[in-house]
């Protein structure tokens, strides 16, 4: 039988000389979830994301994504993840068509197959009237959208989103909820952080952490009763307090 989970983590730690950043953190996602990771500032939430994704190797405990192990192959991890910031992860003096390149070509995605998904991504954002504009040209909402459509060019099992709705305004941040929830349905796991309580309500399930440990981990509607609270942005101010 086929392992349900994306993403299996059990007590992962990081450790910066005496200071551990994460706190033998434990949890799963499942394949096709939206799963937010929240956190306030400091929490603990980006250390633990570059170990995700490969980029940062643990101190003890165990992490597998897309079914390796971030110890051993962090390779195969990056390989069958993509990943967009809050930067969107474009290159400004780039046009939009020569990023859809560029990133296919980082994927390592035949030519043939770079210039079909090229095309198919500008008709589905409707940017084929931009396709020569410059990325640092073009509206906010339209570097966010093409962004997530980047990072999933490829194909990966998992995309993880740091905070990539900041400074958006909320039609725009709605809209963009729109392409995740696509995603996901097609069977992509969406691993998200941010910073607005109200996208929390969006998630399949939410952790939140609180110096370097997972201190509530749940649906947003269960999690709301735990903590008899109105809106996630309660639960956040009560576990953030202690």
């Amino acid at each position: 039988m086929e392992n349900e989970f994306s993403i299996e983590v059990r007590d992962l730690t990081k450790m910066f000389g005496g200071f551990t950043a994460v706190d033998h953190i434990s949890f799963e996602v499942r394949h096709g979830e939206i799963f937010g990771f929240l956190g306030a500032n400091g929490a603990g939430k980006t250390t633990a994301i570059r170990m995700l994704c490969g980029l940062s190797l643990p101190t003890s405990g165990k992490a597998e994504v897309a079914g390796y192990d971030v110890f051993r192959k962090p390779e195969m991890v990056k390989r069958n993840i993509g990943y967009m910031s809050q930067k969107f992860s474009l290159y400004q003096d780039l046009t939009v068509s020569e990023n859809i390149y560029f990133y296919g070509g980082i994927y390592g995605l035949k030519r043939k197959v770079i210039f079909q998904k090229t095309e198919e991504l500008l008709e589905k954002l409707d940017l084929k009237h931009a396709r020569n504009t410059l990325i640092r040209d073009i509206p906010l909402g339209w570097k966010q959208k093409l962004a997530f459509s980047v990072a999933i060019l490829h194909d990966p099992q998992i995309v993880f989103l740091d905070e990539p709705t900041g400074g958006v305004d909320p039609i725009t941040r709605r809209q963009f909820w729109d392409l995740i929830y696509e995603a996901a349905k097609a069977g992509v796991t969406i691993f998200v952080t941010t910073h607005y309580m109200d996208e929390a309500e969006y998630c399949n399930r939410i952790s939140i952490m609180v110096d370097g440990r997972i201190e509530a981990l749940g649906p947003p509607a269960e999690l709301k009763t735990r903590f008899q609270s109105q809106d996630m942005d309660e639960v956040f101010v009560k576990l953030a307090r202690g």
